[in-house]
C-alpha cells in the first residue's frame, strides 16, 4: 500500500529574525540531509500556504509504503536544531492510504478476510 501523508507546520518568528541566507544554510545542513537518507523511501513534496491559511505556514507532502520509515524520517528531523530549538514546529497531520477501497476489493474477490 501507498500512503499518503500531508505533514502541516509553521516556522515561528526565531526562524523569521534569520536573514534569508542563515535559514537556506540550516536548511542546507540539517533539514535536507535527513530527507536525503529517506528519499529511497519517503518522497517529498513542500508547499508554502501562509499566504492562504492563517493557521499554518507551511505543509509537506509525503508518499511512502514503509511507515516505520516515515517514523523514523520524522525523528530525525526532531532531533534537528530546527525543530529542536524551536525554529520549526508540527502541526496536524493527515494520513490516506492511495487507493485504499481497491485494495479492500481485491482482497474480498481473493476470499481473503480483509479484516
Amino acid at each position: 500500500m501507498t500512503y499518503g501523508i500531508v505533514l502541516t507546520y509553521t516556522v515561528t518568528p526565531r526562524w523569521l529574525a534569520l536573514s534569508r541566507e542563515q535559514r537556506n544554510a540550516m536548511r542546507a545542513q540539517h533539514l535536507e540531509p535527513v530527507f536525503a537518507s529517506y528519499a529511497d523511501r519517503v518522497t517529498a513534496r513542500f508547499f508554502d500556504a501562509e499566504a492562504f491559511n492563517g493557521r499554518i505556514s507551511d505543509f509537506a507532502v509525503l508518499e511512502t509504503e514503509d511507515l516505520g520509515a516515515y517514523y523514523f524520517l520524522i525523528e530525525a528531523l526532531r532531533d534537528t536544531p530546527v525543530i529542536a530549538e524551536g525554529y520549526l514546529a508540527f502541526s496536524d497531520v493527515f494520513l490516506g492510504v492511495e487507493d485504499g477501497f481497491h485494495a479492500y476489493e481485491q482482497a474480498l474477490t481473493a476470499g481473503a478476510d480483509p479484516r
